[in-house]
């Protein structure tokens, strides 16, 4: 393929394209920003070329220019106008909120994110066209030429590109594009990107991750071809897709054959040379149409499901039972998010995924770059491809779903590593599977489809909801079960495949994304991994015989806060022994051991099995004798969090904030929070002393709102033990004394909620309604509310704590209630004596629940003038 040099950088090649500001000055105007985990490729990212390769290997061009590097950013409210003045500058392709964009910025659902650059047009061609191309852009994009609107796309996944000839001028032009991202409040399908990560959910990614470029094409050119291996026939049918029906070229296989334009052209293959994991062998194809020429490949290969020897269903790689041994990569990099640092980093995951003995990946709810599907052909790996779940099932989510599915099918349909779609995964946004099956499979009637991946899903042993369509129309059955794998119901034409299994976290040291949150669905120490693998994979190997086709192990490498890994999120540290979990999976995968990786290919160190807390004690000494860094310091004050070791961690706790060069960012921040528990703790103590500065991180009320909690908590502790012997107003006088407005409302809610669990209404209407007066925030939830309200309506007879409560309901009754509002509302107002206006709400309750059998009773009650709180 094209490799752009560098000293081309700057050049304009055939189209007299120059990039302004290309200067190696732009060194100094980027700087990769601050992140928790640095991969080894981050060091060569260079703001002048940064994935200076041609991005679209299956459809490629000589004439081309690389638009990555330094452009002008700028955060706007949504839906402005082209602004005058830009934040700073961003590194494309790197998304927004990655270190490696050198922004690392949030982006909300009701901004805009805006770019700009300029390049400079020598001279225009009156016999070319020129495009502009993008490899994605997440998730609206609209893009301006020269101040004039040129085009837009919805889809944060897909490729897509804009004839700009008419709006080019002769000299300098003018690029901006304007993204909209909702992440995961909008329509789109968005994948594991939210904007609150935590858990299996991660850190979003905005606008641009994939590279952007121009090409210069003739007036007449090839817009995409579409290719149809047949290994049965011994022939490849292509298909060269144009606006115009000329005449065609085709050479590949030592032969030339000529056709036309948008009509299938069968072209024989003599003893093909077959495309499998082992043998990745790709037979070049040049196609040419008038003066366009384009590059391009493809693989023989054929994947089917078919009965083996003894009758069972199984998946079949060009005609032979293979074992589809797996993993679940998402594709997530720690400084990058979506987008790989560079391009050897984006083949280096399949690399070391097939060096330690897989022949599978599960690409799970996201879509790659052209190039690493370019490298899974060439190295030689099958792809099960998630389509990315739809964003909500109202019907523009819908619409968006659909309209990508078909997007991604015709972009990646020419990859021969690609051998199965996934439909559904574990009913996220699950609808219409059947219709929506069937169209998949009519779209690509070529390969295999999983119309859901996990609907049967197991965690330790316990089913969660199953519907009893669950694999309607599709080739697979499908179960998830963590850890331990197990066979999915057998139905008939269909293979049994495990979608997902282990999930064995196991956490390395300094090489963590959040040591505060790391987890796994099984959690162990780094020495019983090894065994607790090897024991996974002997089952499967027992399921394999029972008919089980293939397994997907959860998962290659940890991803934020997940810590399940087989090698540490910044893919530096293989958990297993490279040796090691090659002899283990070539139980399902004979050739596991035989792969050797071409060029020099480090795949990572081993960890150190025995670093674990039992080196407390030696942590410990080193602290002693002097040792400060800030890593360090962190991990032995969480070591002594799990040790109850209280007078250390405070310790260590204040010598990691001295040590680091700035202790208001939100790292820091948030390793306070989690290692602060009373309000004896130093991180307590800092976060009053610099609320200011905290919320400049946290957001407005964030620090009041945390030492709230700890006063809270630490108040009702408190009150519980003392029970009867509690004096309410000297811990409320107390507390104010200590901690003022802060102090206040934590303890009247902290001594609201003591009351209520003693059952003593008097307090417990003094404190709510002192809450409800001045901090009316405290109580704006209206279920609690409601049940506040009921609590008195039950333990009171007191007409001013009843009138107190009704008081509280009323603002529920102006805030969309529900029948068990205006239930709550009816019996406060029948127990006051107002028996009238009772009936009358009471009875809009049963008609907001007829069924309500208790709502139904209190009225007939009412009617009969009984009491309802007996």
């Amino acid at each position: 393929m094209i490799q752009t040099k560098s000293k081309l950088w700057c050049i304009a090649m055939a189209l007299l394209f120059s990039a302004t500001g290309c200067k190696s000055q732009q060194l100094a105007d980027w700087k990769m920003q601050s992140v928790v985990l640095q991969t080894r490729w981050a060091k060569d990212v260079n703001p002048d070329k940064p994935l200076n390769v041609y991005p679209r290997p299956q459809l490629e061009r000589k004439e081309w220019q690389n638009l990555n590097g330094l452009w002008k950013y700028a955060i706007t409210a949504k839906d402005t106008t082209i602004p005058n003045t830009f934040d700073g500058k961003i590194l494309v392709p790197y998304p927004l909120e990655s270190a490696l964009s050198g922004v690392e910025k949030k982006l909300l659902p009701t901004q805009d994110l805006w770019y700009r650059r300029t390049f400079t047009v020598k001279s225009k061609k009156s016999t070319t066209r020129t495009l502009l191309h993008f490899g994605a852009v997440d998730f609206e994009a609209t893009v301006y030429l020269n101040g004039k609107e040129v085009g837009k796309h919805q889809g944060g996944y897909q490729n897509f590109d804009i004839d700009i000839t008419d709006a080019l001028k002769q000299g300098d032009n003018e690029l901006v594009v304007k993204v909209w991202d909702p992440t995961d409040q909008g329509p789109n399908p968005h994948g594991k990107q939210v904007l609150d990560p935590q858990g299996i959910m991660y850190t979003p990614t905005s606008g641009i991750w994939q590279t952007v470029w121009l090409e210069s094409v003739p007036h007449d050119y090839i817009k995409g071809l579409k290719i149809m291996p047949d290994i049965d026939q011994s022939l490849v049918t292509i298909t060269v897709n144009s606006d115009v029906s000329g005449p065609v070229e085709i050479t590949t296989a030592g032969k030339t054959i000529t056709g036309n334009a948008n009509e299938g052209i069968t072209v024989p293959v003599a003893n093909p040379k077959l495309w499998s994991p082992e043998n990745p062998y790709l037979y070049d194809l040049t196609v040419k149409m008038g003066k366009d020429e384009v590059n391009s490949y493809f693989g023989m290969r054929k994947i089917a499901i078919q009965k083996d020897d003894k009758g069972i269903d199984r998946i079949f790689l060009n005609n032979k039972p293979y074992y589809n041994l797996g993993v679940l990569d998402q594709g997530f990099w720690p400084d990058g998010l979506y987008t790989a640092p560079t391009d050897e980093a984006l083949s280096f995951d399949i690399k070391a995924i097939k060096d330690m003995g897989f022949n599978t990946i599960r690409k799970h709810i996201k879509v790659e770059p052209e190039r690493w599907y370019y490298y899974a052909d060439k190295i030689g790996m099958l792809v099960w491809q998630d389509m990315v779940n739809p964003g909500n099932t109202k019907p523009d989510g819908k619409a968006e779903f659909e309209k990508e599915c078909k997007e991604n099918i015709a972009q990646l349909y020419n990859h021969p590593s690609i051998t199965t779609w996934v439909l559904f995964n574990e009913k996220w946004g699950q609808y219409d599977q059947k219709r929506l099956t069937d169209e998949l499979k009519q779209t690509d009637p070529t390969r295999i489809v999983n119309g859901h991946s996990g609907e049967y899903l197991y965690v330790n042993g316990q089913l969660r909801s199953p519907s009893p369509d669950a694999y309607v129309d599709a080739d697979l059955t499908d179960v998830h079960s963590y850890p331990a794998p197990r066979l999915p119901m057998q139905q008939p034409d269909k293979a049994m495949v495990c979608g997902e299994f282990g999930g064995i976290g196991v956490s390395v040291p300094y090489h963590e994304w959040n040591d505060l949150k790391g987890w796994g669905y099984v959690e162990v120490l780094p020495q019983a991994l090894i065994t607790k693998y090897d024991s996974l994979v002997h089952i499967l190997k027992q399921l394999q015989t029972q008919g089980l086709s293939g397994s997907i192990y959860t998962q290659p490498f940890d991803v934020e806060g997940e810590e399940n890994g087989l090698m540490t999120y910044d893919r530096d540290m293989i958990k297993i022994p490279l040796k090691k979990i090659r002899e283990i999976n070539s139980l399902l995968n004979p050739l596991a051991g035989s792969y050797q990786p071409a060029g020099k290919f480090t795949i990572g160190k081993n960890i150190d099995p025995n670093d674990n807390d039992n080196r407390y004690p030696e942590l410990l000494k080193e602290f002693e004798n002097g040792k400060k860094d800030s890593a360090f310091l962190r991990r032995l004050t969480l070591m002594a969090m799990r040790k109850k070791d209280n007078i250390n961690v405070t310790r260590a706790a204040i010598a990691y904030l001295k040590s680091v060069q700035s202790p208001f960012n939100e790292k820091v921040l948030d390793f306070l929070k989690q290692t602060t528990r009373t309000t004896k703790d130093f991180g307590f103590n800092f976060i009053l002393k610099n609320i200011k500065s905290v919320n400049r991180v946290w957001g407005n009320d964030g620090a009041e709102a945390f030492l709230r909690s700890i006063i809270w908590k630490e108040t009702i502790t408190t009150l519980r033990k003392q029970k009867e012997s509690s004096d309410l107003e000297k811990v409320e006088k107390e507390t104010i004394a200590k901690y003022d407005t802060i102090g206040e409302r934590a303890v009247w809610s902290a001594l609201a909620g003591y009351a209520w669990e003693a059952k003593k209404v008097s307090p417990f209407v003094k404190y709510k309604d002192k809450l409800h007066a001045k901090y009316p925030q405290e109580v704006s939830n209206y279920w609690y509310v409601n049940n506040d309200a009921w609590f008195v309506f039950e333990q009171s007879n007191e007409k001013k704590e009843l009138e107190s409560a009704l008081a509280w309901q009323k603002k529920v009754m102006e805030n969309d209630p529900d029948a068990n509002d205006y239930d709550t509302y009816a019996n406060l107002l029948y127990k006051l004596g107002k028996k009238k206006d009772a009936l009358e709400w009471e009875e809009k309750a049963v008609q907001l629940a007829p069924e309500d059998k208790a709502i139904q009773g209190s009225l007939e009650k009412m009617q009969q003038g009984k009491p309802t709180w007996k």
